[in-house]
């Protein structure tokens, strides 16, 4: 049971930090009253952006070049995502519609540049991806070393520390209450002093810098190069995180880890008696019937902010 652990742990860690990072992101934007559809077209930018990137300056950077890939993923995911501020917050267009629009045109200008550039519908590989690694000291602990901090990938601890700090951020400062103030009541907000265009354009932005470091952090760990099927389906994963964490940034953290040990089920089966045997095919779609049942279970317990959705208009009711 013990070593069973020591396998699972590690990889549902694995596949779950980009899923933490991309849901935060949403989380963010959702408690604002922007609703975030375009969470997966912003990590196909960040894995688009990652993977150039990084194959770009790999010469140059060295093994410093994944951290900055993702660094400048995020960058870009933000200015990305200023589109769907504009649309949604300035020109109040249907906030559902601008973020399919993101997904569509993401993935258009990645896969069209990659053609472009490549020569072919997939980059190269790139040289300077993350690798596994073990954590002086910690991987030493009997049982607990092995299970957490042997083998494991530095930006899952990283992911899981942003969420901490997200918690942090929208519980405990001025700057959360107005977000959150924003998402619940704008009107309210707004006699209060707080500019709720400039609070909604921030969230959104911040959304796009985490749904590109999300991306990013799956290109450059999971896959190693960018194609059409880099991204396929875990940015609507991170927003059933979104929701199943009920909008609460450690609970989407916690639904994430168990989107990730979905994800997982590939790769650990072997390591569970009862999955050893079953076909590869259910274990390829279980994350996503499992995202389908615990939306379906519990979305009619999960309240959104009350202005979730709703494009603000000064003055009116």
């Amino acid at each position: 049971m013990v070593e069973a652990l020591q396998s699972i742990i590690p990889t549902v860690l694995f596949f779950s930090a980009p899923l933490i990072f991309t849901a935060l992101g949403g989380v963010f934007s959702e408690r604002s009253g922007v609703v975030n559809i375009g969470l997966e077209g912003l990590m196909v930018m960040g894995a688009f952006v990652g993977i150039v990137f990084n194959l770009t300056f790999a010469d140059v950077f060295g093994a410093a070049t994944p951290w900055i890939s993702i660094l400048v993923a995020g960058l870009i995911g933000g200015v990305f995502s200023t589109l769907h501020a504009v649309a949604s917050v300035s020109f109040r267009a249907d906030q559902v519609v601008s973020g399919v629009a993101i997904n569509f045109l993401a993935l258009g200008i990645g896969v069209f540049l990659t053609k472009q550039w490549y020569g072919k519908g997939q980059t190269d590989m790139v040289t300077e991806p993350f690798f596994r690694t073990d954590i002086p000291l910690l991987s030493d602990i009997p049982v607990i070393g092995p299970m957490f901090f042997k083998g494991i990938y530095i930006t899952s601890y990283v992911a899981i520390l942003v969420a901490i700090i997200s918690w942090y951020v929208l519980y405990k400062t001025a700057f959360g209450l107005r977000l959150r103030a924003v998402g619940e009541h704008p009107m309210a907000a707004d006699t209060n002093g707080i500019n709720v265009s400039k609070m909604r354009y921030i969230a959104v932005i911040l959304s796009g810098v985490l749904g590109g470091l999300g991306g990013s952090v799956f290109a450059l760990t999971i896959v190693s190069n960018f194609s059409h099927s880099t991204i396929v389906g875990q940015g609507f994963m991170a927003l059933a995180a979104v929701i199943f964490g009920k909008w609460h940034p450690l609970g989407a953290m916690g639904a994430a880890l168990f989107f990730g040990f979905a994800q997982s089920l590939t790769v650990v089966s072997g390591s569970i008696p009862f999955l050893e045997h079953v076909p590869e095919v259910f274990l390829l779609i279980a994350p996503y019937v499992l995202t389908i049942l615990a939306l379906a279970g519990f979305i009619g317990r999960a309240e959104a902010p009350k202005a979730n959705g709703e494009p603000y208009i000064k003055g009116s009711r």
